[in-house]
């Protein structure tokens, strides 16, 4: 018997996979289902890039400059909204992330957290506004609290997985030093997820502040509320200042905030890579 045919006889049967294969198909029959229900008009779709053209033309031809002190004052309005959500989140889940870790907290506590993490996760910020404006109204603080609950779904889950990821060692040192659970936090995984903690913060407020933009769509002030009311208006001119005006503002913050972020996390690399 040959080298050869002795490989081929000693190679192991291919698994079969009965639920992978099912499992693949209930998938592309649910993609292909939807894709259909939506109805789509290929004519109109056909149509899309010229009129994404023509509203291009209509909206950065000639913008109207005017309204530039308003919508810079505006901006500020939403990026207050993000900065006052972005506090509140941290305050509120950093001390429930460290409770849902593993080994700092009771296991139905720490369950009872993440399935909490994990609700507020899925509920969309504009949801949570609607619910909101009940009882304290179209106001800038409804958005604020609208993301600063959304926020400790996120800012929760990142946390307790930071704290999870830490070394063992000096909360292993910690403890045989006689520490309590808080002196374990104190100066066994703070000192050690603290740039972690830092950069989800400032990208947790980088987050609110796109999302501020949209919260306005629902009147709780902002620049999004502006771009509401002047879109429904056709004024497209103005339409395109306000763009240019939330472009300009998310990228400088974006810039910012990373910068801040790598600064963080690399330490003294960052300015040297810079």
């Amino acid at each position: 018997m040959s080298v050869q045919t002795t490989r081929q006889l000693a190679l192991p049967p291919r698994p079969r996979r009965p639920l992978r294969a099912v499992a693949w198909a209930v998938i592309t029959l649910a993609v292909v289902v939807a894709f259909w229900s939506i109805e789509v008009n290929w004519q109109r779709l056909g149509d899309l890039p010229s009129e994404i053209a023509r509203y291009f033309g209509l909206m950065f031809s000639s913008p109207n400059w005017e309204k530039l002190p308003e919508a810079l004052w505006q901006t500020w309005r939403s990026l207050e909204m993000a900065w006052v959500g972005t506090v509140l989140s941290i305050l509120l889940a950093t001390p429930l992330s460290l409770l849902a870790a593993r080994g700092f907290g009771p296991a139905w506590l720490r369950e009872l957290l993440r399935g909490l993490f994990s609700l507020i996760r899925a509920v969309p910020e504009i949801i949570i506004a609607i619910v909101i404006l009940s009882v304290t109204g179209l106001t800038p603080f409804t958005g604020a609290l609208a993301l600063a609950v959304n926020g400790i779904g996120t800012l929760g889950k990142w946390g307790y997985e930071a704290v999870e990821a830490v070394p063992q060692g000096p909360i292993e040192a910690a403890r045989a030093a006689g520490g309590g659970t808080s002196e374990v936090l104190r100066w066994g995984v703070w000192p050690q997820a603290a740039p972690a903690f830092w950069s989800f913060w400032l990208y947790r407020f980088e987050i609110n502040v796109r999302s501020s933009a949209v919260l306005g769509l629902i009147g709780v002030g902002g620049i999004g509320d502006m771009l509401t009311s002047y879109t429904q208006y056709r004024e497209w001119a103005t339409v395109g200042v306000l763009l240019i005006v939330v472009i300009a503002a998310t990228v400088l913050v974006d810039w910012a905030s990373g910068a801040i972020r790598r600064r963080i996390t690399e330490g003294g690399r960052a300015r040297g890579m810079a």
